[in-house]
């Protein structure tokens, strides 16, 4: 492998990357603590939710959650000592998943989609064989030319399906930050204007915008906004639970219908709110106390829910060839761990505080209140017309307009810490790929001042704004983006699958590399680690694509079928380079066989 690499720059666009190294281990922990987001994804996205499973232990849940994308962390950070290289998952996947590994990888997932796909689109017996076995053939050819399958994989997760992300991004904004602050400041046609399309529409170009601007910054500049936001959350999530810490529920109570009152006219807003639920017509949640813990099966479906926020410590391993000591395997996992075990502790204690002074049945019945509407499944608005956001109801128990707003613009610091991971990962994933000259070679180039990848950034930013727009203005579409968590973790499972194989496939290359001592009962830890998370990513996918509890797979056909589009421009995108670099006498199967230098 020492040769190879010597020889490797001659096959790669220039001899390094070019890219820098302005991240601490401090830095990548940060970024992974934001990306498992306990107010942006956590709050909304997974903590929500418990009422859709109302036997099921929301304590329970988060921690067998937890314990499984552990193992997760673990083989991400083997990975990145064995290769700390920009773009990550897809370095790794097109460097490990090749000959018999790509080809089987490749066609249980395209399998895998076909089957789906006959399933959701043509139903019977005969429809999901036949596209099955299609995508089995496409997915095992696409993995047998070397550094197929990591591209389609990657490309497919970290570039077109983040792109339908930024509508996703803009909605958060909305409900968590706009909405929020214009019903405090008194200005109700802002409230009524962000829930329109053209609200919803301009939300999205603002965080589009932010986050272009904060990813041009660069590494370092970019942790310094990072630090900044990660402190001021912080604060802000103190005096969040020192509020719900010092008030008793009856306190809560009269805060919320004295607020509701005087800024929606609202009377009685936290019975009505709770009656609501119980006649909602699509889940009628009756309430009960916490239930701590229970590992019954109710609690089991949660899990899936809660990986919706929970699975993304390693959101940051595209960026790792730009992170001090990133060979330092320990230090990397103490990064990951952090982002999962404190997001986790800090989620823990919001539950039990927000079961002790909102009510465990008030905080379940105003959510899916909320989410039911939100999303379609009942016509009857909530009670108030914006979403309970929860910093935005302990800041209630202050009267004062003041102090409120601050709560709202300090709690922004989470949003501002998160959006970033909008754009940062995929711009590297992007990079990687032109580096090795898959993607046009502009894609890979930097800026001299600050070593951004500007044209990578605008490859995401572009279609971001297109999909952003049909997001808005498109009715049909948002439902499409229910499958961006499925993809992303589809991707995972690509990459665990490498984890495992690793030792095996690629024994030179991980003997030399400063995990080779890491064993558990004599069997490599990545390997432990991988084939843990390959068991608990396919049981994951299974549950998404077959319960319709989770809103997508077979809930959702439209959403299928336009996952099997993404997939399938991928391959056209990658069959398509491989022919044209072969003709400029251009070997990917050769470049996909050697490490780029940082």
């Amino acid at each position: 492998m020492a040769s190879q690499t010597q020889s490797a720059p001659s096959l790669f666009v220039r001899n390094a990357t070019g890219l820098v190294k302005g991240w601490s281990g401090f830095d990548a922990f940060v970024y992974s603590f934001m990306s498992v987001n306990l107010v942006t994804l956590g709050m909304f996205y997974s903590l929500a939710v418990f009422a859709f499973v109302p036997d099921g232990s929301a304590v329970a849940s988060i921690l067998i959650s937890a314990v499984a994308v552990t193992f997760l962390a673990i083989a991400y950070a083997g990975l990145i000592a064995v290769m700390p290289r920009a773009g990550g998952d897809y370095v790794w996947q097109s460097r490990v998943l090749d000959g018999v590994p790509g080809v089987i990888t490749g066609a249980v997932v395209g399998g895998v989609i076909g089957v789906v796909l006959g399933m959701v689109t043509v139903g019977g017996s005969a429809g999901p064989v036949v596209l099955g076995l299609v995508g089995l053939v496409v997915g095992g050819a696409v993995g047998y030319l070397h550094g197929g399958i990591g591209f389609v994989l990657a490309a497919t997760g970290w570039w077109f399906i983040l792109a339908q992300w930024a509508p996703i991004y803009g909605s958060i904004l909305k409900i968590e930050f706009l909405q929020p602050l214009a019903a405090l400041a008194g200005w109700s046609g802002g409230v009524d204007f962000f829930n329109s399309a053209n609200g919803g529409f301009a939300a999205s170009l603002i965080v589009i915008a932010l986050t272009t601007i904060l990813v041009s910054l660069g590494m370092a500049g970019y942790a310094r906004v990072q630090r900044w936001s990660f402190w001021f959350g912080l604060a802000g999530l103190a005096v969040m639970f020192v509020l719900l810490l010092v008030f008793s529920q009856s306190d809560f109570q009269n805060a919320f219908d004295q607020a509701s009152s005087s800024l929606f006219g609202v009377s009685g807003a936290y019975a009505q709110t709770v009656s609501q639920a119980a006649s909602n017509s699509a889940v009628g949640y009756t309430g009960g106390d916490l239930n701590p813990l229970s590992f019954g099966g109710g609690t089991w479906l949660l899990v899936p829910f809660m990986m919706f926020w929970i699975l993304y410590p390693n959101w940051g391993s595209t960026l790792y060839g730009e992170v001090r000591g990133a060979g330092d395997f320990r230090k990397v996992l103490r990064g990951m761990l952090g982002g999962i075990w404190v997001t986790t502790v800090l989620a823990l204690v919001f539950v039990f505080l927000a079961a002790k002074t909102f009510g465990w049945t008030f905080f379940n019945a105003a959510n899916v209140n909320y989410i039911d509407y939100a999303y379609g499944y009942t016509q009857t608005a909530p009670v108030i017309p914006i979403w309970t956001y929860p910093p935005l109801l302990a800041s209630f128990l202050i009267n004062s307009r003041i102090f409120q707003m601050i709560m709202v613009v300090v709690f922004g610091g989470w949003f501002l810490g998160w959006s970033g991971t909008l754009f940062l990962s995929s711009t590297r994933m992007i990079f990687a790929a032109a580096f090795d000259r898959v993607l046009p070679e502009a894609a890979a180039r930097v800026s001299d001042r600050r070593a951004v990848p500007m044209y990578a950034l605008a490859l995401i930013m572009v279609p971001s704004v297109v999909v952003a727009w049909l997001y808005a203005y498109q009715s049909g579409f948002y439902p499409l983006t229910l499958d961006a968590s499925l993809v992303i973790a589809v991707t995972f499972f690509g990459t665990a699958v490498a984890a495992t194989i690793l030792p095996y496939w690629k024994k030179d290359l991980y003997a030399k590399s400063p995990i080779a001592r890491q064993k558990v009962l004599g069997v490599p830890l990545i390997s432990v680690a991988g084939a843990v998370t390959v068991v608990v990513l396919g049981w994951t996918i299974y549950e998404w694509l077959s319960n319709s509890l989770y809103g997508i797979g077979v809930g959702n056909a439209l959403s299928i079928e336009y996952l099997a589009v993404l997939y399938g421009l991928a391959v056209v995108v990658y069959v398509a380079a491989y022919l044209y670099r072969r003709r400029q006498g251009v070997d990917l199967g050769k470049i996909h066989q050697e490490i780029p230098s940082e």
